[in-house]
């Protein structure tokens, strides 16, 4: 305030150097004024909140993807069920995810008397979430197959839908899915029928969630050496199951499959993965007592805090065995493609709902007389981001649409083998993506998105989970090795054939020829190393799996070497392809030729620099340990 700035209150005409004259309670009342006025000028500091619609009817890109390839008729039918779905995710799911993350799972070892009673509390809106997952079909419309082949793809769009508005609850949802999908593989044996149809109701009294309990003390990926529990059998022909289980996610679950070695007459056990047999078992009996199950504790985790993980003591616990004896990790791997396709859905939906959060609060905040919108070099950055989730989305959708005709015995062979190369692709790939993308996302908030209370930073904190659960980004890599491997190179034949007839039809739109030019580049390149590799040692593929698996992802979708949100990004065949509808827009047009601006194929540059040769092996040990 000037000191003879004029103030009118109530009635009173005063000025800063008359104040010592008026009696005191005018000088209250001035104090009081100011301290109104104070607060005031304050509150209009608060930023607005960012805020989205209906999630369907705002993904323009979801419904141009649907109207492209689902019949009229099933078109018809998802589009009114997605928009009522939409709609309820915003009005009734969405604040059941925030108490979700506000009441996370409690343990309680002891009862108030001393009995161990090993009880796992979580909140209403979690058991509420359960429900809703049963009621809205997330995992029986795969199982039903109204729509044939087209049924996983719609499953696939409601689960990226209901992702972010789940609370966590699309975890349990992967594993639940998989479970439903070694079962059915198994040919729903009579013992399994109740579990399966448990699984896939959309009864929420008589619906199942199920565990996937893989993971021991010795941690990590390396179940063959790494798995302790060992199965004895029983003379009902039942198994007891005895270990410890290191990281149980889901683990309120109604079910689990988990993998042990069985024990023969004299209790010894084979070792390797050829030792590993699959079990079925109930974690609580009828009246809720757990099967022989001690829980040791929940897990501290960074982020996935609504869902209750913990460690868990097998003693005895009462199983079924439901692979063939030492086939168990063959028999599991149906529940790992689900789960890790799963994991490429909670990729692309945190991307979706992080670039959704940003492009709203672009159009609300004000910074340096205008609003970020209007700002060029903050919409690039979302721009960018935007690119990354387009390709990430197609990705996606390719995946479950292959699954889809595999699971009606609709696919070609060569598109089964493509299924078999891009689960694990994009699993790594979007993985990656996903935590790039919720990093830049939540700086174009500003200070802002560092506050817990805007949710923000729960969306980073389970994102980063998503390159490390069902495989980490390394261990993918060799997995996509091991495809071209097994397949004595149809996996890669498939995959080269494929990309080159969406590139040819491509061609066709002029629009899209430099993008072509660019793409059919990188596939030459990426032949030439795999010609030059296949003369090389297993070191030097071993070295370039990383890059490898991203040279394919980029060409089949897209990235930069520059970093994830970089222009460009890489080629996008899928990109491409979808620019080259008839009825393509500019933007579809603008999103595939920044995926083709950059370099396609990291492996060929990396190989030319030498990376991958046994010198460059003994100068990254250097560089990492020689100054220990």
């Amino acid at each position: 305030w000037g000191r003879c700035q004029m103030l009118s209150i109530k009635g009173i005409s005063t000025t800063v150097g008359q104040e010592q004259q008026t009696s005191m309670k005018e000088k209250q009342v001035l104090e009081d004024s100011e301290m109104h006025l104070a607060r005031r000028d304050t509150e209009a500091l608060f930023q607005e909140q960012p805020e989205t619609g209906n999630h369907y009817l705002e993904d323009t890109l979801l419904q141009s993807y649907l109207k492209t390839h689902l019949p009229p008729k099933v078109l018809e039918e998802v589009h009114q069920d997605l928009e009522r779905f939409g709609n309820r995710l915003l009005t009734k799911i969405q604040p059941l995810s925030w108490e979700c993350e506000l009441n996370p799972p409690v343990f309680r070892q002891y009862d108030a008397w001393g009995r161990r009673v090993d009880h796992i509390h979580t909140c209403s809106a979690w058991r509420r979430m359960k429900e809703i997952s049963a009621e809205e079909g997330l995992i029986a419309e795969a199982y039903e197959k109204r729509y044939s082949n087209w049924s996983r793809l719609y499953q696939a769009v409601k689960l990226y839908l209901f992702s972010s508005s789940s609370g966590g609850f699309s975890c349990p949802l992967a594993m639940t899915d998989g479970a439903a999908k070694v079962i059915e593989s198994l040919g729903i044996p009579g013992s399994l029928k109740n579990a399966f149809d448990r699984l896939t109701s959309r009864d929420p009294e008589k619906f199942w969630t199920s565990g996937q309990w893989m993971t021991e003390r010795r941690g990590g990926s390396d179940v063959a050496n790494g798995t302790e529990t060992v199965a004895r059998k029983q003379p009902d022909g039942t198994y007891r199951l005895y270990g410890f289980k290191w990281f149980t996610s889901a683990a309120d679950s109604d079910m689990a499959l988990t993998l042990a070695r069985i024990a023969d007459a004299e209790g010894q056990c084979t070792q390797g993965s050829r030792g590993l047999s699959l079990f079925f078992l109930r974690v609580r009996d009828e009246e809720g007592k757990l099967n022989n199950i001690q829980v040791q504790r929940l897990k501290d985790k960074l982020g996935t805090r609504q869902m209750a993980t913990a460690e868990l003591w097998l003693q005895g616990a009462r199983a079924e065995l439901i692979s063939a004896e030492g086939r168990g990790v063959a028999a599991i791997s149906n529940m790992l493609n689900i789960t890790r396709i799963h994991n490429v859905i909670g990729a692309v939906a945190s991307m979706r709902r992080m670039i959704s959060l940003s492009r709203d609060y672009a159009c609300k905040r004000v910074a340096f007389g205008k609003l970020l919108k209007d700002h060029p070099l903050h919409v690039q950055t979302i721009a960018r981001m935007e690119v990354q989730v387009r390709g990430a989305f197609l990705l996606l959708m390719e995946i479950v649409r292959l699954l889809g005709l595999a699971e009606t015995n609709l696919a070609s062979e060569q598109e089964q083998l493509l299924l078999r190369l891009l689960i694990p692709v994009a699993k790594l790939y979007t993985g990656k993506q996903a935590s790039a993308v919720a990093v830049e996302a939540m700086e174009s908030f500003g200070g802002q998105g560092y506050m817990e209370d805007t949710g923000l930073p729960v969306i980073l904190r389970d994102a980063l989970v998503l390159s490390i659960w069902e495989g980490t980004t390394n261990i993918l890599s060799l997995d996509v090795l091991r495809s071209l491997t097994k397949s004595q190179g149809q996996v890669m034949a498939a995959f080269l054939s494929t990309v080159q007839k969406k590139l040819e039809l491509a061609s066709g739109t002029e629009e899209l020829s430099l993008g072509v030019q660019q793409a059919q580049g990188a596939i030459g390149r990426l032949r030439q190393f795999m010609a030059a590799a296949g003369s090389e040692q297993a070191l030097t593929m071993e070295l370039a799996a990383r890059d490898f698996s991203y040279s394919l992802a980029r060409i089949y979708t897209g990235r930069a070497t520059s970093g994830i949100t970089e222009p460009g990004n890489g080629l996008g065949a899928l990109l491409m392809e979808h620019a080259a509808r008839p009825d393509a827009s500019s933007t579809d047009v603008c999103a595939a030729l920044r995926w083709c601006s950059q370099e396609l194929c990291p492996v060929a540059v990396e190989s030319e620099r030498g990376s991958y040769g046994r010198g460059a092996a003994l100068q990254d040990s250097a560089l990492v340990f020689g100054n220990s």
